[in-house]
């Protein structure tokens, strides 16, 4: 089977955690909508259809797929998939080509055939996806459409059942030694064989399932609730993981995380506390950085992305943190708070603003421009070199094309921060 992945309209609702990536790439459970549509299907060709600013880069990152391109679709059938739908891998699996899956009147999946192809050519994607939906059978499509970034978190939990269910070869749970707990059934817990976990761990599986991916690390003293994924090479320092909680590969993790999203290459090695957030790659989180999760009046958390502030219906909700961002020791996130890519954080002993445009800074509570864009480069080519990765040249124009799209958000933030210390002023001395 072929697939092509897609962005609408509201790809573009995902606030800092997308501006790097399209959101077929987001993750919510085990995999990204694109990871488990391309392993349900067993797709031998896969493309997708992408914001302009990210197709050099992510055409690097996947010289396998075909990006941004309609001559591929006149080849045969291709499976069309929405970004944003969040299903299960046997409901991918079962699709109806001859059908157009609704979810309130979305697209989520729709199979072009070859001589449709041209009217890519001649308008917009999402126009022509539309234009071939009134032609099919329409049928409710299961699952989910997720649009705003709190969603993911929201159903993260369920989805990581939902994958473990779905996944196939899964060794029976072997025993590792008297000195690693294991709470509820065996056959909800599945740690891959070259994965480490010292003496002293509880893996507790009485809530949820639990997976471990090949080469992580859990050292002594670390708590485990399903259900929660550990991904490849992740390493837990004496954690306490809560349920609905996953660990993307080649994490660093220690202290609190509760029903949490750490995409990859996070370093949150200290003490601290994550709950109810989305951290994107190359994010630092300094010693006992914490965010709030729940109001104090347990009212319902409104989150400011792009400048609007968005009810989200929520009664708990944590942060969402682009990538590259560093926080210094002792932040504090306040709840329900939208910090863009590369910012940098200096905590001044009191709530962060909510609202950090990407490449903002926050000096001792005072929002503005971040460090000079170069440094910051630099700052996260030598990030990655600590990881044996690296910056190319892609990478680095797609952070120059976000730096210039985010350019009016950032100057409207910091001038209306700056009105609102004005007003506050007098109440403050």
């Amino acid at each position: 089977m072929r697939v092509a992945f897609f962005e609408d309209r509201p790809a573009l609702e995902f606030g800092p955690i997308a501006q790097l990536r399209p959101n077929f790439d987001l993750v919510c459970g085990r995999h990204s909508v694109r990871e488990r549509v391309v392993r349900s299907t067993r797709a031998v060709q896969w493309g997708g259809f992408v914001r302009e600013l990210l197709v050099d880069a992510y055409r690097e990152q996947h010289p396998e797929a075909l990006i941004n391109e309609t001559a591929w679709l006149r080849d045969a059938p291709t499976l069309f998939v929405n970004g944003g739908w969040v299903a299960a891998p046997e409901t991918v699996a079962a699709i109806d080509p001859a059908t157009v899956g609704l979810v309130e009147g979305a697209v989520a999946f729709l199979t072009i055939e070859p001589g449709e192809a041209v009217l890519f050519e001649s308008q917009t994607w999402e126009s022509a996806i539309y234009q071939i939906a009134r032609t099919r059978r329409r049928v409710a499509a299961p699952g989910r459409l997720l649009t705003k970034p709190w969603e993911l978190v929201e159903h993260n939990a369920a989805q990581i059942t939902s994958d473990f269910d779905a996944s196939t070869g899964r060794q029976p749970w072997t025993p590792l030694g008297p000195q690693v707990a294991l709470v509820g059934s065996p056959d909800r817990v599945v740690v891959e064989h070259s994965a480490r976990i010292d003496p002293f761990v509880v893996l507790d599986a009485s809530r949820g399932p639990i997976s471990i991916d090949a080469g992580a690390q859990i050292q002594s003293f670390t708590r485990l609730e399903g259900p929660c994924h550990v991904g490849l090479g992740a390493q837990l320092f004496r954690a306490n993981i809560r349920g609905g909680t996953t660990i993307g590969p080649h994490c660093r993790v220690g202290g609190e995380v509760e029903a949490s999203i750490l995409h990859g290459y996070v370093n949150k090695y200290h003490d601290g506390f994550v709950g109810h957030s989305y951290v994107c790659p190359w994010v630092n989180l300094g010693a006992l950085s914490t965010n709030s999760d729940l109001k104090n009046d347990y009212s319902l958390v409104r989150v400011p992305l792009e400048g609007k502030s968005l009810e989200t219906g929520l009664v708990k909700v944590g942060c969402f943190i682009g990538d590259h961002t560093k926080t210094g020791l002792g932040s504090l996130f306040n709840t329900g708070s939208s910090i863009g890519v590369m910012c940098m954080i200096l905590p001044g002993g009191e709530l962060l603003p909510r609202h950090v445009p990407s490449f903002s800074a926050v000096w001792h509570g005072e929002l503005a421009e971040a460090i000079p864009f170069e440094r910051s480069l630099a700052g996260a080519r030598h990030a990655l070199e600590r990881r044996n990765q690296e910056l190319t040249r892609a990478q680095e124009r797609l952070l120059r094309s976000v730096y210039q799209a985010t350019l009016r958000e950032r100057n409207d933030a910091i001038a209306r921060f700056a009105e609102q210390r004005r007003r506050l002023a007098p109440v403050r001395a």
